[in-house]
């Protein structure tokens, strides 16, 4: 239910219900003690949590640090029978002051490192992209359509 649930709000683009749906999941799973090694390694850590979200739904093609445009997005999605591709860049924030600011900055790093040209490339015409920042077990999600 909360894979579908999830995978649903992803594709429609709804950010308040990835987030909500996302930090309940953390919420309930992980530990503060998951967090406790070098920033680096921290968003290491929820960029996996993702990924194994993700890896269930049917139908969606997800591939992770996967060469795209002049980089190497975190998380691509090639969703079955559809127009819709999605690309997702995780940060870790150091205080939930700057969550907003975290997501913004990846929003940034998507579009100045063109993520999203794998998935033009591939013929999807509907992009999203998601900025998730995640400070412990709380998130922020932002999306451009």
């Amino acid at each position: 239910d909360m894979l579908g649930r999830f995978c649903k709000a992803l594709k429609n683009g709804e950010e308040k219900k990835v987030e909500d749906i996302f930090e309940s999941y953390l919420k309930k799973t992980i530990s503060i003690r998951d967090t406790f090694v070098r920033k680096e390694m921290k968003e290491n850590f929820y960029h996996g949590i993702l990924l194994g979200i993700l890896s269930f739904k049917d139908g969606w093609t997800v591939t992770s640090n996967r060469e795209s445009g002049n980089g190497f997005s975190d998380i691509l999605i090639q969703i079955d029978d559809s127009d819709i591709g999605i690309v997702i860049e995780v940060k870790y924030s150091d205080d939930e002051d700057q969550l907003e600011k975290d997501c913004k900055e990846a929003l940034k790093q998507i579009k100045d490192r063109d993520y999203s040209q794998k998935l033009r490339d591939a013929g999807f015409h509907r992009i999203l992209k998601y900025g998730i920042a995640c400070q412990i077990k709380t998130c922020k999600v932002l999306v451009e359509i």
